[in-house]
């Protein structure tokens, strides 16, 4: 028992270690833009259809299989650690080429609801939540991912398909997300 336990822990710091060293490597350089005519205008995620679409105009120009928040099922997010995913109108407000995960978009949660909504039950709202691929290092392991809620409150697709994501979603695009 104690072997198995101690090869375990290998394990688990190996994990542990490779995830920081590629966290610190970077995604690698984002694509160009799309052409006008390809880019969203708006962004709406589904949490209980595990579903997100690119919109220009009505009409869906992409739509994308995502992992959630691994406590996405259980409402909005409400403050910082919940691992929830939030719900409502946002805007995709900052960029991260370099993030720990493959590409990001941030996603501009808390807006100032969600921050009162939080104080006032004793707890800092968070951030940092993302539209993202993979964790660098892990991009292997591609539509696996969709087996599972994930993440810490994020919308997670594969690599490639945040890299079509970027090309395609312009700083400031809003994002609707509904339960």
């Amino acid at each position: 028992m104690r072997n198995k336990l101690v090869v375990l822990a290998i394990v688990v710091a190996s994990y542990f270690a490779y995830t920081k060293l590629m966290a610190r490597v970077g995604s690698g350089s984002p694509p160009p833009d799309a052409p006008l005519e390809q880019r969203a205008d708006l962004i709406r995620v589904y949490k209980s259809e595990r579903r997100m679409v690119l919109l220009r105009g009505d009409a869906p120009i992409s739509t994308y299989r995502i992992s959630l928040g691994t406590a996405a099922d259980a409402g909005p997010k409400q403050r910082e650690g919940d691992e929830k995913t939030p719900e409502g109108r946002y805007e995709i407000d900052w960029r991260n080429p370099k993030s720990m995960a493959y590409l990001s978009l941030h996603i501009s949660y808390p807006n100032p609801e969600d921050r009162r909504n939080a104080e006032a039950g004793g707890f800092p709202a968070g951030g940092d939540i993302m539209i993202h691929g993979l964790p660098n290092g892990w991009g292997l392991f591609g539509n696996v991912h969709h087996l599972w809620d994930w993440t810490d409150g994020c919308v997670a697709v594969t690599n490639s398909e945040m890299r079509d994501i970027w090309a395609r979603v312009p700083t400031h695009t809003p994002i609707e997300i509904v339960p």
